[in-house]
């Protein structure tokens, strides 16, 4: 999700690349000569609009939106397609993804995709500004206020014990495919702690909700928006502050998460596509409140994303018609 904090493991990349294109939600791929995507159409018309969809409702929220006006408002053939992140990235080379639309720092792969390879460009903010970091339930920080301070969590570890930490105070990690910094901060902090993974974003949102109702001992990684914080608002353990470089080496990390400008990348080809997809896209900015507003429909009112996209939609009407004119 975010820069060095969440980077596609590569020991799965090759795995997951091979399964790259069976991931669609079906319709024509970029390359494909039957298809006005990607730029092989003429200019003006849409046609199929690949966009990648990264696992996390923030990001399903964009997508949502995006693949509803596009397809409503511009007359496109949307096809979603679940990728992880640095697999999405591979996808603007092969024609296979048009658009990556909540991207977290990921200067590494910018490097090797936009200014190296040259098959991925910029295409503006989002709009959202994201925050990682660890976090405490709220009960928590208020029966022990020091707690928010890196500098006095090993004198609070063993609370923090399971079954799977090893004798160790757990900290809690999400999805066990995105690499995080929180391994190498917890060792050059010299912290009694070791990090397991929740195993989704569901999963991690699920061990803060049980933590607050049953009072129980829970550090955790999370990041905003996030439409949970509405819910339970969870209280961010201070780190050392954040130095322009400091996650340079991710061995030697020692410093918290700097906060991410979100922004958007196409594929090279689609932006010169003359698509009116890609006008939507780099056009499309909201906010972190309603990013949180659609992602509280799909994740909390159980909404499909095509409705609740349809609800945010026809309530911002507004917003919308900037994105497209």
């Amino acid at each position: 999700m975010a820069g060095q904090a969440r980077q596609w493991r590569t020991a799965a990349a090759g795995i997951a690349v091979l399964g790259l294109g069976l991931t669609a939600c079906g319709g024509a791929k970029v390359g494909d000569s039957s298809s006005d995507a990607g730029g092989s159409g003429s200019s003006g018309k849409c046609g199929t609009f690949n966009l990648a969809v990264n696992p996390w409702v923030g990001y399903e929220a964009n997508a949502a939106v995006l693949a509803y006006v596009a397809e409503q408002d511009l007359g496109c053939k949307v096809s979603q397609k679940d990728l992880k992140e640095e697999i999405a990235w591979q996808g603007f080379g092969t024609g296979e993804v048009d658009a990556v639309v909540e991207n977290w720092g990921h200067d590494d792969l910018k490097k090797k995709y936009i200014t190296d390879q040259k098959t991925a460009v910029d295409a503006g903010p989002t709009g959202n500004e994201g925050l990682i970091g660890w976090y405490v339930p709220p009960w928590l920080a208020k029966a022990h206020p020091d707690i928010t301070d890196w500098k006095n969590l090993n004198k609070y570890a063993d609370k923090f014990r399971t079954s799977e930490s090893g004798g160790k105070g757990q900290l809690l990690d999400g999805d066990p495919s995105f690499v995080t910094n929180d391994a190498a901060l917890v060792k050059n902090l010299k912290l009694d702690f070791k990090v397991v993974y929740a195993g989704s974003e569901t999963a991690l949102i699920q061990a803060f909700r049980k933590a607050e109702k049953d009072k129980q001992w829970v550090i955790g990684y999370f990041y905003e928006p996030q439409w949970f914080m509405s819910e339970v608002p969870l209280v961010k353990v201070k780190l050392p502050e954040y130095k322009t470089g400091c996650d340079a080496d991710t061995e030697k990390v020692a410093c918290d998460y700097p906060v991410y400008k979100l922004d958007k990348i196409v594929s090279a080809k689609f932006a010169k596509s003359g698509s009116p997809a890609y006008d939507l896209v780099k056009n499309f900015t909201w906010t972190n409140e309603d990013q949180n507003t659609v992602a509280k429909y799909i994740a909390v009112d159980k909404m499909t994303p095509e409705a609740a996209a349809k609800k945010w939609v026809e309530a911002n009407r507004a917003k919308v018609e900037a994105w497209i004119k």
